[in-house]
């Protein structure tokens, strides 16, 4: 089977501190991830109610935590570049779409997005193994 379904995350509430504020300023203490990650049907069209045909992404999602939590972050775009980086070592994702915001900033949300499609994620694993 050829076609393509997407597994779909949103507001996961992510363990981290990120930026540096000014004593007396409101920093942003609620840090979600939106994450649509794009995978071959043959992993959602099953046949038997059991995990051995699916993307089990549980161990992403513990990887995530875990990186979340690692440091303090200064920016948001490394911390997704470094969720990007997780989800590229799992070959089951042909491509994806992540979205990490944190609020509140001036009443709302503030975030970076990143989209790779197919030709995106090889080129990440392929950079990702020369520097193994």
């Amino acid at each position: 089977m050829t076609g393509l379904t997407q597994l779909e995350f949103r507001d996961l509430h992510l363990p981290c501190t990120i930026g540096h504020y000014p004593a007396g300023t409101l920093a942003p203490d609620l840090h979600l991830l939106d994450l649509a990650l794009t995978i071959s049907a043959e992993h959602v069209l099953v046949y038997a109610d059991d995990m051995a045909g699916v993307f089990d992404y549980d161990p992403l999602l513990e990887q995530i935590t875990q990186i979340a939590a690692a440091q303090h972050y200064v920016t948001q775009e490394y911390l997704l570049t470094r969720i990007v980086r997780a989800c590229a070592a799992f070959p089951q994702i042909t491509a994806l779409d992540a979205r990490l915001h944190k609020s509140p900033v001036l009443g709302g949300s503030a975030g970076v997005r990143m989209i790779l499609g197919a030709e995106d994620l090889a080129m990440l694993r392929a950079t990702l193994r020369k520097r193994t």
